[in-house]
């Protein structure tokens, strides 16, 4: 409720910031309209506030488990915002309402709800660290079953002060040695990365009433189907939600979704954040407009640059290098050439590597602070790259590595990006390939605009101390 009703209080001072912007400021004279009153805006802006917030509401914010999922609720406001400023306009011109409605009035309506929600969402995040709070929203959960991916979950879990699970123990399956876990995964269980064995599935319907439990993880699928149905059985007949880890998938777990085929439920992967034809939209035209501005505020760099490289070794400044795109198309990628003319003519196509001897003086400086790359930019607003995604390789270099590397070519699901995730962890050149996909993976399932504007920021402090 607290959520609800400071949204809604946000949405309408969002509403008075946007009418004293467009009405009031300088911008007052900016294209045709009527001069209306601020009671005359009032309708104006009570749809405007509750239709928003029931946008937000049908994007699943307020829900219980959603509180403590900032980043997550940060990512569904955006959204909102978005939808909500494109609906409310076309709705508002399609309906004729009266007094008719400013455009500019409703993009800045759009913009400063965002901003306002973000800050009040942030100190609404920060009453909600109390610990008395945490308790209260927290839900309580329980392993059943013990393996690397719960593993890995729970040391995620208990790194994360305000984490929305409280996991307050595992217990094995029926049949299991009460140290089940250890054997398969002694590591978890000597560096304290599991938490406390409570005992076999046969004691959960005690342990729900005990310990409150909200929730039960399903880690190990490799009981008989009776099991399994007897412990969903048993959670919904104790309200308790439960949830299964999985195993059999390993990459784009995100993408998991159930749906109804004749009858017969099916699940299978096949959404991304970056399959909805919205988010490939929004993506793109934050591509076209950072890639004409970055085009333009770079091109003085690239000048310099290029005459340093010039004067150093006469020929081409600017050179193009085949790369893989999305889907694996190959395109041309530019960049300000930090190598001798010619340099693969004798070794072929090669990593570059520490000291290259290939590489011009100069050719370090730019290559260590990415200065080489901003000629992408082109590659950007021809939109065969973005301005975030996967790395585009060499595909003489790669040919062979969606053999030895699992996983390797779903990195293509995706156009390639001037930086990405695996850049700014310091994963580039001749560094760890399996490392590069888990972070180009990662992005991938956890895709937001959000996301994206977070790994640009960070590129401009993270040198490339690779080569």
């Amino acid at each position: 409720m607290l959520a609800i009703v400071g949204d809604y209080s946000v949405a309408i001072l969002s509403c008075f910031l946007a009418y004293w912007l467009r009405f009031h400021s300088v911008i007052r004279d900016m294209g045709i309209y009527e001069p209306l009153t601020m009671r005359q805006y009032m309708g104006h802006m009570l749809l405007g506030s509750v239709s928003l917030v029931a946008v937000m509401g049908f994007m699943g914010i307020y829900q219980r488990a959603s509180l403590l999922r900032p980043r997550w609720v940060a990512d569904r406001i955006l959204h909102a915002c978005v939808l909500w400023t494109l609906g409310f306009l076309t709705v508002t011109l399609a309906l004729k309402l009266q007094p008719p409605i400013s455009r500019v009035y409703t993009a800045l309506n759009g913009v400063s709800a965002f901003v306002l929600l973000q800050l009040w969402r942030y100190a609404l995040n920060m009453i909600l660290r109390d610990p008395r709070r945490l308790a209260t929203l927290r839900q309580r959960t329980i392993f059943v079953g013990w393996n690397e991916d719960s593993a890995r979950l729970w040391n995620s879990l208990r790194s994360d002060p305000y984490s929305a699970l409280e996991v307050i123990g595992r217990v094995s399956p029926t049949g299991t040695a009460g140290g089940e876990g250890s054997e398969l995964f002694p590591e978890t269980i000597q560096t304290g990365l599991a938490p406390r064995h409570l005992g076999t599935v046969a004691d959960l319907e005690t342990l729900f009433h005990d310990n409150a439990v909200d929730m039960v993880i399903l880690s190990d699928l490799n009981g008989q189907n009776e099991e399994l149905l007897a412990l969903s059985s048993l959670c919904e007949r104790e309200l308790v939600q439960f949830k299964v880890i999985p195993s059999c998938f390993r990459i784009f777990i995100s993408g998991l979704h159930l749906e109804t085929v004749a009858g017969t439920p099916i699940l299978g992967v096949d959404r991304l954040p970056l399959d909805s034809t919205f988010n490939l939209v929004l993506k793109r035209v934050v591509d076209v407009i950072g890639g004409a501005f970055g085009m333009i505020m770079s091109l003085p760099i690239i000048g310099l640059f290029g005459l340093l490289v010039w004067l150093e070794s006469r020929g081409a400044i600017l050179y193009r290098q085949r790369r893989s795109g999305a889907n694996g198309h190959p395109f041309y990628i530019y960049k300000i050439r930090s190598m001798k003319l010619d340099a693969e003519k004798e070794s072929g196509a090669k990593w570059c590597t520490a000291d290259d001897p290939r590489r011009l003086r100069v050719g370090a400086f730019m290559r260590k602070w990415n200065i080489d790359e901003l000629p992408q930019f082109w590659n950007v607003l021809k939109g065969e790259m973005s301005l975030v995604g996967p790395r585009p390789e060499r595909p003489e270099l790669i040919q062979n590595f969606k053999h030895e590397i699992p996983h390797y070519n779903a990195r293509h699901h995706a156009k390639p990006g001037m930086t990405g995730w695996a850049q700014i962890k310091g994963l580039r050149g001749d560094t760890s390939l399996e490392e590069r996909i888990k972070c180009d993976l990662w992005y991938l399932e956890n895709w937001s605009l959000l996301l994206d504007f977070q790994i640009m920021i960070m590129t401009f402090f993270k040198r490339d101390n690779a080569y």
